[in-house]
């Protein structure tokens, strides 16, 4: 968008200045210097770890106006529009979650200063649509601040944009914009009150199913097709062949645009909601204690939360989609997979395929984790710590290729053996380069184990070695040594733990997303029917799922059968064709990155259940 003046100043320029000593750029994208926006992660723009949005554009002014004024923000969008579907706001200090009201334009409810101003995709905001923050409300009008309409420098002490004129009847407040081809939605305020307010907005039924389609098989895939000269390909055809499913390679699936914007508002609210959960665990101990964390391991837990809040790379929640609605089992914080596939794997795929219809959901994963990797606090080495594990090997080397694009070296370290301690006892590589900042495969709850093991010892700290005489390194010895910065950070093992789940439930009852879960199975859940889960179970091992008759429907074997379960409530999978189907959204630095889709022929998804190609359509396309 841009405005018509002749006078329009360079992209980045500052404007002026909204209410609260909040600054206003200029977005003019016509003047945009390349040498000082190279890539994509350089138009982020962040106030200290907290993400505002992409320069200088309408939400990214919004956002840093409510987080300098009210030390609030609202959660990532892909569109301006689309913040008026949100009924939430986060307070940045503590992880709560604010309730945020909708207001039609036209309303009976007042408009007010402070509140957001949001606009339809429609004419001068069309496909976009827009925000501005109103400032001052008058008998006859409004006004407002933005960025990218205006280009031009404001005088000076004017903290507005522009004026809007108001018409005021017995049947409410009408605002009119200065363009005449825009559709203003109305105002946002944050309260608890609802009178006046508009619900949330529903997704057609029929716009939440998966669809299966098949492409012609011209024997694309009956030969070699990905590049085993490059070594992230050359890693996941060792680990699974040229291909990416046991069944057919000629089939894919497909989901709506619709369905995609309301997996990105599930995943980023779901992750708010996660990491305030995670805030009240680490303030209770009665609650800590459901979680089986060694007590001694508790003061380096909330100092973790403390310090690196916002230093997580990223995540994998598990939902469950279909005409009922959408309905999280999970959230993977620490140590999530599946993002080669989804990020690299399946477009090659496509590109075989001749697949040309529609879009890949997690197309800009490698993006995304190579711009988070540039605004973390990670050193300009990282070892990348993974298990001999085939499948962690292609996982490791596409972490890589995203440390590498955002300009860090790095190290791949198979196992612990190519770990020592050096004279003066620390930790290096077997180039005898310390080790002090590590990403990792590993699940904390491998180093919890090891904790556990060592239980029994009275010693005064965590029983971390810094010397061995045959040079035997643990995980221990590495994870949880006070100078090694870990990603993900240790703070991410509450919110991986399935105790979290009926601590979401306490806190959000009846939350759309949720699934009733409890520590004690319940009279509610007996008749609904219900999952039992270990609750540091991995990989959909040692889950059982019962029917409100009593009918065992599937039950898996694993190694988390000695571990305490929470029990959730029955949600099967829908199923498609022959598979049963489960979506799966990354999150990346707190917000959505991606969409993948995984099938298993049983209700349970696995660590060997099929990734599969997933398209996303427009609403039209896809109806047809």
């Amino acid at each position: 968008m841009s405005s018509n003046s002749k006078n329009k100043e360079p992209f980045g320029t500052l404007l002026g200045y909204a209410p609260g000593g909040v600054a206003i750029y200029s977005s003019d994208y016509e003047t945009l210097e390349p040498k000082q926006y190279p890539n994509d992660a350089s138009f982020r723009s962040y106030s200290g770890y907290e993400y505002m949005g992409y320069k200088w554009q309408c939400v990214e002014f919004a956002r840093r106006f409510l987080f300098l004024n009210y030390g609030i923000v609202f959660t990532d969008v892909g569109m301006a529009h689309e913040i008026f579907s949100l009924r939430f706001l986060r307070k940045v200090v503590n992880e709560a979650i604010l309730p945020l009201q909708a207001f039609a334009n036209g309303s009976k409810k007042m408009p007010q200063a402070g509140a957001l101003l949001v606009w339809d995709d429609a004419g001068f905001f069309d496909r976009t649509g827009h925000v501005a923050i109103i400032t001052e409300v008058f008998k006859d009008k409004v006004r407002i601040a933005e960025q990218n309409v205006i280009h031009t420098r404001l005088p000076i002490g004017q903290h507005w944009t522009r004026e809007l004129k108001m018409t005021v009847t017995n049947d409410g407040y009408q605002l009119h914009d200065t363009f005449d081809d825009t559709k203003i939605l109305g105002w946002m305020i944050q309260t608890e009150k609802t009178e006046y307010s508009l619900p949330q907005p529903k997704i057609s039924k029929s716009l939440l199913e998966i669809h299966s389609a098949h492409i012609e098989n011209q024997g694309q895939f009956a030969k070699k097709w990905l590049d085993e000269s490059d070594p992230l390909e050359s890693a996941y055809v060792a680990a699974t062949g040229h291909a990416i499913s046991h069944d057919d390679h000629y089939r894919y699936f497909t989901i709506s645009e619709s369905a995609e914007q309301e997996l990105i508002r599930a995943t980023n609210e779901l992750h708010l909601m996660y990491l305030h959960a995670t805030d009240k665990v680490l303030m209770d101990d009665n609650l800590l204690l459901n979680f089986n964390i060694p007590e001694i391991l508790w003061p380096r837990l909330r100092l973790s939360w403390q310090q690196r809040r916002y230093q997580m790379i990223t995540g994998r929640l598990d939902f469950c989609m279909d005409e009922r609605g959408f309905k999280v089992y999970e959230y993977n914080a620490d140590s999530a997979s599946c993002h080669t596939e989804a990020g690299h794997i399946l477009q090659k795929w496509a590109i075989q395929a001749g697949l040309n219809i529609g879009t890949n959901p997690s197309s800009g994963l490698l993006n995304s984790l190579a711009n988070c990797w540039m605004h973390s606090d990670a050193q300009p080495f990282v070892h990348i710590m993974q298990d001999n594990d085939s499948e962690e090997n292609y996982h490791a080397l596409f972490m890589q290729t995203a440390l590498t694009q955002a300009g860090f070296s790095s190290k791949i370290l198979r196992g612990l053996t190519g770990l020592k301690w050096d004279k003066r006892g620390r930790l290096v590589d077997d180039e005898d380069r310390q080790v002090t900042c590590v990403w990792k495969t590993w699940a904390w709850e491998t180093v919890l184990d090891q904790l556990r093991e060592e239980s029994e010892a009275q010693i005064a700290g965590l029983p971390i070695r810094t010397w061995h005489p045959d040079n035997s390194v643990r995980l221990i010895d590495v994870l949880l040594r006070p100078e090694v910065s870990v990603f993900e950070p240790l703070w991410t093992v509450i919110p991986s733990n399935k105790a979290i789940l009926p601590v979401l439930w306490s806190l959000f009852p009846n939350h759309r997303y949720l699934l009733e879960s409890t520590f004690e199975l319940t009279d509610s859940l007996i008749k609904k029917g219900y999952a039992i889960k270990p609750i540091a179970g991995r990989r959909g091992s040692d889950i059982q799922l019962v029917s409100n008759k009593d009918q065992i429907l599937d039950k898996t074997v694993g190694r988390f059968a000695k571990q305490e379960n929470i029990y959730q409530e029955l949600w099967c999978l829908p199923k498609v064709e022959d598979r049963y189907l489960q979506l799966c959204t990354f999150t990346v630095g707190g917000h959505y990155g991606g969409t993948c889709l995984r099938s298993d022929p049983s209700l349970v998804i696995k660590g060997e259940s099929d990734m599969q190609p997933l398209r996303v359509l427009t609403d039209d396309v896809f109806l047809k």
